[in-house]
């Protein structure tokens, strides 16, 4: 069970909800218990052709609800305080006197704001290093500017959780953290930066006012009896705080819709020159953290995709059909399917799959999979170490992929690092609740706040360095192929 330590004034169990991109879980935890009740609500994002993916954002609010309900009425008993965890770059265009929505949300990997970033290009370097995050349609800001241009000039255009928190309490504010997502946020200041909203017209807009992760923000009935607002952190930096990983150096990667590695930097923004973003981790007592961080665009996705082939049944099947098989039998996986994110930004590449012969089956499949998946993490943690100065030690892990043996297996085969799993697959709501119970309790220290760390396996490489090597660079051979095409 995961513990808490206690400390006075902090007893009180707390509701944190995680707002997913294909689901809303959400948790009861108390501090001396642990998790006391749970509750799931799905999502489904449409994806069209073109690379659109788009939610309907009522969808969005009654997961929110619904899992919210179901973990309180779990746990059977009263909690203090409710946190909200969020997508981050999902955005839309909503009426701020009704709360109605006035658009489809556009889901973080939606690309139609590609036109936006090509006409933008000229001020990519000023904008990475105001904002710290390069000029991709995966960010919030060029959805935006899409939204005002091709959609409606109405009402205000934000990050889902605005709006989520604005249907839940009224207030109209955003954390630091998901403000840092849109690249309309100074790195150095975390305010606004007028400079960003210019080159993006949007200077007129009416924006959220960015607040700390832990704090009051309002109060909700939504889930039934009146209760504050008292946390907000974007999806990946919780599961960053949650893991403890608040050391310069140290890091994390969760394994969801896709994958996503941070690494702690500690009070001041690192720049870095190997294609990871930068950016803020969370802002508490008005003190900044940050970290960088690295996306995988497709990784769960990859999975289902793979299921709706018909090369399995779900991602409980990745272990017994990808162990049907030794190895990959040659073939390679780049699992682009919506495009290559970190640290190679190229969001017009697709993926391949390469080596395929009449002898092929779906265990090769799935381990090239598994494998094209571990790589680009693999991938990630070089560019972290790059501009960290040093070598990552470990890597924690998190996420219901993280369920899968020879995923986390080939995980650390590929790193040649231990890869220590989270004793609970989805931490992402553990985060939350440490930053409401900081906000009940701003005594509290962020070390108390957040769960013990105790992996629930911990998986060491089997295979040499230079097998590794191998792998690694046959699996890099195939991304530059793609990398190297003309775009059509």
């Amino acid at each position: 069970m995961i513990t808490y330590e206690r400390t006075a004034g902090s007893d009180r169990p707390v509701l944190a909800v995680d707002q997913g991109t294909s689901g809303t879980k959400a948790l009861v935890v108390c501090p001396e218990r642990g998790v006391i009740g749970s509750g799931e609500a799905p999502v489904r994002p449409r994806h069209l052709p073109g690379g659109l993916v788009e939610v309907d954002p009522a969808e969005l609010l009654s997961s929110v609800v619904d899992a919210g309900r179901r973990a309180l009425a779990d746990a059977g008993e009263p909690v203090a305080a409710v946190g909200l965890a969020n997508q981050g770059e999902t955005v839309l265009a909503w009426d701020p006197r009704t709360g109605e929505p006035l658009t489809d949300a556009l889901v973080w990997q939606d690309r139609r704001a590609e036109s936006v970033c090509a006409e933008l290009a000229p001020h990519a370097d000023e904008l990475r290093h105001l904002t710290g995050l390069p000029l991709d349609p995966y960010f919030a800001a060029p959805k935006m500017a899409w939204i005002r241009r091709h959609l409606t000039r109405h009402g205000v255009v934000t990050t889902s959780d605005s709006w989520l928190v604005h249907r839940l309490t009224g207030a109209y504010v955003t954390d630091a953290a998901t403000a840092g997502r849109t690249q309309l946020l100074d790195l150095d200041t975390v305010g606004w930066s007028p400079r960003a909203l210019d080159l993006y017209g949007l200077a007129d807009e009416r924006l959220p006012r960015v607040v700390d992760a832990a704090g009051p923000v309002g109060t909700t009935t939504a889930f039934g009896p009146e209760l504050p607002l008292t946390g907000l952190l974007v999806d990946q930096q919780a599961a960053l705080l949650a893991q403890d990983v608040t050391e310069p150096g140290s890091a994390k990667c969760t394994y969801g819709t896709g994958a996503f590695l941070l690494a702690q930097t500690g009070s001041r923004p690192l720049r870095g020159a190997s294609g990871l973003v930068s950016c803020v981790a969370w802002r508490l007592a008005g003190e900044s953290s940050y970290c960088l961080d690295g996306q995988v665009y497709t990784a769960a996705s990859a999975v289902r995709w793979l299921t709706d082939l018909g090369v399995l049944t779900g991602a409980e099947d990745l272990d017994p059909v990808g162990s049907a098989v030794p190895d990959t039998g040659g073939v390679t996986f780049v699992p682009a399917l919506a495009g290559l994110a970190a640290p190679w930004w190229r969001g017009d590449v697709r993926g391949s799959l390469t080596g395929l012969g009449l002898d092929t089956t779906p265990g090769h499949l799935v381990r090239a999979l598994c494998e094209g998946i571990a790589a680009q993490v693999a991938e990630l943690a070089d560019a972290a170490a790059a501009d960290l100065g040093a070598l990552l030690k470990s890597l924690r892990v998190d996420g219901g992929l993280t369920r899968s043996a020879l995923l986390m297996q080939t995980q650390a085969d590929l790193l040649q690092l231990p890869v220590e799993v989270s004793a609970l697959p989805d931490v992402t709501a553990l985060g939350a609740a440490a930053v409401a119970r900081i906000g009940l309790d701003p005594a509290l220290p962020v070390g108390d706040a957040i769960p013990a760390w105790r992996p629930a396996a911990v998986y060491e490489p089997r295979i040499s360095a230079a097998s590794a090597a191998e792998r690694l660079e046959g699996f890099r051979a195939a991304v530059a192929t793609l990398v190297e095409r003309p775009v059509s």
